[in-house]
């Protein structure tokens, strides 16, 4: 209960200089909260990337936006729909129960943000609400503390809006028999005040056997100018998802010298148990935000989130490789409930000041959090370990045995400073420094309820970025920044006695880049980089209860993107990305679920305006890649693929619009992500969308 009365007492406090007369110029075009500018497919500017606004062309590191006009072109759904089209990040599969990524080579349950506030809990995240999903490559640890070693990806959320009303619906039903309802309606409440509200329902379904589940979320978010310069909002986001844990097929195992792949044949098979697979999250989510200007160049922002989650997973899946197509597999599993409850707190000072003639652009900032974790672990026991594919019986399971319990409790706090530094028009240097203190404390109940563990990780990050622009319209630019993830691991989970005193692993990236506007509304980009991964661990020959250090893994690799309207009518989004990432002095470990070679591109043309119809084509390349960090010849190999997707837009009249999205068209057979060497998810056969959307 004391966040939830920290929280309420920060409402009041945001909420006490409503004293001031409402003065609010009616004329004013009143966005209430500044959530970023685009032009269609192209993002003109964060405010995430450095805690600025900033012109992505002024950014000295790798930025990809995905704007709502482009998350509905593509009728994507998920955080994994999404990131298919990003080059040099790969989904993961999550275990069926979360949103889990790959990032240059680094894997993260955790490095997800909600309008730059740490969103690190397990589930699967919404888009319904988004204006814009960013994804920030490298270490980020100066604007987002610990952890984001490859990157992060961050949501922008839709914000009232005071200068006009409008409600807008849309639906949806795919060829499957999944099919979603969805509704933001906006009301201006005077000249500068507004209430929004967005909501969703989804029931799911997909090729795989047994698979279903519901899930439904309702958002409603006030924003007022409560004062000349100065903005207040405050949100509540609910949360319900319902559905079936899915781990997919294994691989087959096959006589040495070979690479095991996925099992052929078993596309749609289930390898979990019917009626006990299952995963569900209930969230409370209250988001307050204040920003304000204190004079005609000095800004102030903070933002307070609140996060009270309740969430299971209960899990049946294959723990070995299948003997043969028609043979037989392991089966193991587990039960794991967790609640999380978060609560942070950051505040923002930016200064725009010329010091000594050189114009700067200061950041000065805090961040507090408070993170409290339980989590419990039950072993299941099946009447039988093995599921004979000649002949699919499933097993009865239960879950006696209590293998995990513990209780974690997290405080941190963060303070950082940032000069972004213009030295004339054609060269800017963006410095700045982050202290994080990071300590966890908690209780591992098994075997010992007395058994405590605890550490204090206290690491400075550095941010150096050169940035030298011979046209306003492209920047050549050269960056240095630093991360850290505690031992404790993305979920507080791994920490332990034996691995307490150990340092966290450190993430370093190197980075040349080019950014070029080429005309209004189209950029292209381009970066070439080295991030390497120190603090490494594995467990410890001689005693495998403790780990030891391994030494550095290294990614290299280059990044080409293009987006925007390449002529009228046709809009363009994709890029091309290599990717090498090894275990350093040593070219046969290779990093898991990083593929060397991966290409994505999707094209919108809109014929003529007055006929209404435009087509969509999207193609994803990916190249074989492991399914787990390869450490012998065992390891799994997903082999390389190649997706078409397209669309057909059909715009009755401006208030009224259908479109058709075909995924898979040419039915190409392939595997989407994985987990491990035996939970591998094979990908959609060919599927159709149907959508629908008014606006008034």
């Amino acid at each position: 209960m004391r966040p939830l009365l920290m929280l309420t007492t920060a409402i009041a406090a945001l909420s006490a200089p409503a004293a001031h007369a409402l003065e609010a110029d009616a004329g004013d075009d009143q966005t209430i909260l500044v959530v970023g500018k685009s032009q269609g497919y192209q993002a003109v500017d964060s405010v995430t990337a450095t805690k600025t606004d900033t012109p992505l062309i002024d950014v000295p590191q790798s930025v990809t936006v995905v704007t709502r006009e482009q998350l509905d072109d593509q009728a994507h759904h998920s955080i994994g729909d999404v990131l298919r089209y990003i080059p040099g990040t790969t989904i993961g599969q999550g275990e069926g129960n979360r949103d889990q990524i790959t990032l240059r080579g680094q894997n993260t349950t955790a490095d997800f943000f909600l309008d730059g506030v740490r969103d690190d809990v397990q589930y699967y995240r919404n888009l319904y609400n988004i204006e814009r999903v960013e994804i920030l490559k490298g270490p980020y640890a100066l604007i987002f503390g610990r952890g984001g070693g490859g990157g992060i990806v961050n949501r922008v959320q839709k914000a009232p809006s005071a200068e006009r009303a409008f409600v807008g619906a849309a639906g949806s039903v795919n060829s499957f028999g999944a099919w979603d309802v969805s509704a933001d309606i906006n009301a201006p409440l005077s000249s500068n005040a507004a209430f929004r509200i967005n909501g969703f329902y989804e029931e799911l379904d997909n090729h795989r056997d047994y698979f279903d589940g519901k899930r439904y979320a309702v958002n409603p978010y006030a924003g007022v100018e409560f004062a000349p310069g100065w903005k207040a909002g405050l949100s509540y986001e609910y949360v319900k998802d319902d559905r079936v844990t899915d781990r997919g097929i294994p691989a087959l195992a096959c006589a040495q010298p070979c690479t095991p792949g996925p099992l052929p044949g078993h596309r749609d098979t289930f390898f979990g148990v019917p009626g006990v697979n299952r995963t569900g999250i209930e969230a409370h989510i209250v988001k307050a935000r204040l920003d304000g200007e204190l004079a005609d160049n000095l800004q102030w922002s903070s933002t307070l989130l609140y996060g009270d989650y309740d969430k299971f997973y209960t899990n049946i899946y294959a723990n070995g490789a299948a003997t043969a197509p028609d043979g037989t597999v392991a089966l193991s599993g587990y039960t794991d409930p967790t609640k999380r409850e978060n609560f942070i707190v950051q505040s923002n000072l930016v200064w725009d000041v010329a010091l000594g003639g050189v114009e700067n652009k200061i950041l000065l900032g805090v961040e507090y959090g408070e993170q409290d974790s339980q989590n419990q672990r039950r072993n299941a026991v099946l009447s039988s370990a093995t599921l004979d594919l000649s002949n699919i019986v499933y097993p009865t399971v239960t879950f006696p045995t209590l293998a995990r319990s513990t209780e974690s409790t997290v405080k941190f706090f963060s303070a950082y400073a940032q000069d972004q530094i213009a030295f004339g028009e054609h060269v800017d240097l963006v410095v700045g420094l982050r202290f994080d203190r990071f300590d966890i404390a908690g209780t591992d109940f098994i075997p010992d309820p007395d058994r405590k563990f605890a550490r204090v990780d206290e690491k400075v990050s550095p941010r150096v970025g050169l940035i030298v622009k011979p046209r306003e319209n492209i920047s050549i630019y050269g960056s240095y920044s630093q991360s850290f993830l505690p031992r404790s691991g993305d979920q507080f989970l791994s920490l332990s006695t034996t691995q307490q005193n150990l340092a966290p692993e450190k993430f370093t990236n190197y980075e040349i880049g080019a950014k070029w506007d080429v005309r209004p509304g189209l950029s292209a980009t381009l970066a070439l980089f080295q991030l390497d991964r120190t603090n490494a661990t594995t467990p410890d020959p001689a005693n495998p209860a403790n780990s030891i250090n391994v030494g550095e893994t290294r990614t290299k690799g280059i990044e080409v993107g293009l987006v925007g309207e390449i002529m009228p009518g046709w809009q363009v989004s994709g890029g091309y990305s290599y990717q090498d990432a090894k275990l350093r002095g040593n070219d046969f470990v290779r990093l898991g679920q990083t593929p060397r070679h991966q290409l994505a591109l999707w094209n919108r043309y809109d014929f003529d305006r007055r006929v209404g119809v435009g087509v969509g084509v999207g193609v994803i390349h990916q190249s074989g890649q492991f399914a787990a960090i390869r450490t012998s010849a065992t390891t799994t190999r997903l082999p390389s693929f190649t997706r078409f997707d397209a669309a057909l837009f059909f715009e009755a009249s401006e208030q009224v619009q259908f479109q058709l999205n075909v995924e898979n068209l040419f039915d190409t057979g392939y595997f989407a992500d994985a987990h491990n060497n035996n939970n591998i998810s094979p990908g959609a056969p060919l599927n159709a969308r149907f959508t629908a959307r008014v606006k008034f």
